[in-house]
């Protein structure tokens, strides 16, 4: 083990610029044809990506025009931190600076989905490389971790898929530490910041994987006699480490605060023993999967929130898993620690149940003693920690395929193309070419030019998410919004409305602060709205106005200040 400690191969330029551009490559042919459709079409459905193509737009905007106010985002107003009650995918702030309005925030979102595909792909590469593997053996590593079939099925998650970051960390602060280099300590602490930045679900998992990597180097350097570090090791990774420190105190801070605000925000015991996959989901595929998603299918049906609960790592991963469970390229110790690690996490991503054994599930201490880990609610998302040593093992399996090729038929060549041949295979079970990427649809024009802060109705799920890609032209204030609960006090309100019915309706509105009232009669749902709207008496409180298909009520304000003329603190 000292010795395989002591070896970090030697990657050249032209190696890392050919698996850059084959990563990129790659993703634009698994998913073919998004790339012929940005800015019109979105991957996946028309839910949680246009939130998310707003949540980017609104990050560059933010940052622009209110970096003292970056949480203030213009849903659920007039509440406070509303940017918070998501993860905020503050990472891909530098994006949102480029471009305004609906189309390029779905352009963006597109070419970030291709990215968070490809990203994943190289950073398997390097930690694969690093750990030993051959370079074309490597390849599997970034096809298995980066297209694992059970990530089909979290397209919508941008947060989610968005790991390539794990990876690369882990391999910069390899190489750093095994060379004694305080650039790339730096460089890996700082990728763990940015990764953490995208969001809680996947950063809180790095984190506590860093501390565990951490307490396992820890009792290597003392059983080696704890020599002492260079200087310059010591300072890069206390400079590091608190850069990761100050990045997450202060990301944290609006996040407490809405769920001190917000106690419907939490996620109780009911909500993750809802979402825990049972053991069978480990062999059901997403129904977006090539392969495996018809076969499947039978599978799936029984289980209720099939999406979050569909774990299945890839056939061709598992026998590949298998073989390199023998490839001496790795170290008998770490072939162990990455199938215990392997194990370990899907074990835990299984959750926990309130009765039964289910309640011994190592979730479930996760769950009570972990700081934060109550935020999490999908705890199949740890699929993505249980898919890397999966992945890294995969490619130790390729490389002894690989060497087994070449020696039986004595031509070195055959290596590499064994290989490749390997890395095509889990492509294509992994693929996503049937992926569907729906076209998105266009805001009406009566919306443009109206005095916010604004109430658009129906105000459903679906439609709050249409309103919400829609605001990136100009993020108007809006009581509207959407985010994985909802927030008492928009149900409160819309209830207090009773679909505008209520006799004081418009008086309660006035109240709030909002200027404009949009129904569009288009939608389905807005017949009771729009009845109740026409009958309205005509009053100076407000008045109406047609921009076909939606119905204007413009409201007056009041002459003492509204509730909502400042933000709730």
């Amino acid at each position: 083990m000292t010795e395989w400690w002591k070896k970090s191969p030697r990657l050249s330029g032209r190696e890392l610029t050919f698996v850059a551009l084959a990563s990129l490559l790659i993703a634009v042919i698994q998913f073919w044809p998004l790339v012929l459709h940005l800015g019109t079409d979105i991957p996946l459905d028309l839910g949680d990506p246009l939130p998310q193509s707003w949540q980017v737009a609104w990050d560059g905007y933010a940052l622009l025009h209110q970096p003292l106010s970056f949480f203030q985002s213009n849903q659920f107003w007039p509440q406070p931190d509303t940017l918070a009650y998501s993860d905020a995918l503050i990472g891909y702030t530098p994006a949102g600076l480029f471009g305004s309005g609906p189309q390029a925030a779905v352009a963006r979102y597109d070419l970030l989905f291709l990215f968070a595909f490809a990203l994943p792909f190289f950073g398997a590469y390097l930690l694969a490389r690093e750990l030993g593997a051959p370079r074309w053996a490597a390849l599997v590593a970034g096809a298995a971790y980066a297209y694992a079939p059970w990530r089909m099925e979290q397209g919508g998650h941008l947060h989610v898929i968005s790991s390539g970051g794990i990876p690369i960390t882990i391999a910069l602060l390899l190489r750093g530490y095994r060379r004694e280099s305080a650039g790339l300590i730096f460089a890996g602490w700082a990728v763990a910041t940015w990764q953490l930045s995208l969001g809680f679900s996947l950063g809180l998992q790095l984190l506590y994987l860093l501390m565990l990597l951490g307490a396992v180097v820890g009792i290597f350097w003392w059983r080696a006699g704890r020599p002492l570090p260079p200087r310059r090791v010591v300072i890069a990774t206390l400079t590091g480490c608190a850069l990761l420190a100050v990045v997450g105190f202060v990301l944290s801070r609006p996040y407490l605060r809405v769920l001190a605000a917000h106690p419907e925000a939490h996620r109780s015991a009911q909500i993750i023993n809802y979402y825990s996959p049972p053991l069978r989901g480990f062999i059901a595929a997403p129904e977006t999967n090539l392969i495996w998603g018809s076969i499947t299918e039978p599978i799936r049906a029984g289980m209720a929130a099939a999406p979050e609960k569909t774990l299945f790592p890839g056939l061709a991963i598992l026998l590949l898993v298998a073989i390199g469970l023998g490839w001496r390229g790795y170290p008998r110790g770490l072939r162990i620690g990455l199938l215990v690690a392997a194990a370990g996490s899907a074990l835990c991503s299984l959750g926990f149940r309130q009765t039964g054994i289910g309640v011994y599930l190592p979730y479930h201490f996760l769950y009570h003693f972990l700081p934060g880990w109550q935020g999490i609610r999908v705890s199949g998302r740890l699929q993505t920690i249980t898919t890397l040593p999966l992945a890294l093992l995969a490619a130790g399996g390729a490389a002894r395929v690989a060497a087994a090729a070449a020696t039986r038929w004595r031509r070195e060549s055959l290596a590499a193309t064994t290989a490749a041949l390997l890395t095509l295979v889990v492509l294509v079970e992994g693929s996503g070419i049937v992926y569907p990427h729906p076209r998105v649809p266009v805001a009406p024009a009566g919306l443009a030019g109206l005095q916010p802060p604004l109430l658009q109705l129906p105000s459903s799920p679906w439609d709050n998410r249409r309103y919400l890609l829609w605001s990136t032209a100009g993020f108007p204030p809006m009581l509207n919004g959407r985010t994985s609960f909802e927030p008492l006090f928009l149900r409160h309100t819309l209830r207090k409305l009773d679909h505008l019915q209520a006799p004081d309706s418009i008086a309660t509105l006035r109240r709030i602060g909002v200027r404009t009232v949009v129904i569009d009669t288009a939608e389905s749902g807005s017949e009771i709205w729009t009845r109740a709207a026409l009958r309205i008496p005509a009053s100076s409180a407000f008045s109406r106005e047609w921009r076909r298909p939606l119905l204007i009520l413009k409201l007056r304000p009041l002459a003492s200040k509204p509730l909502g003329a400042a933000r709730q603190k």
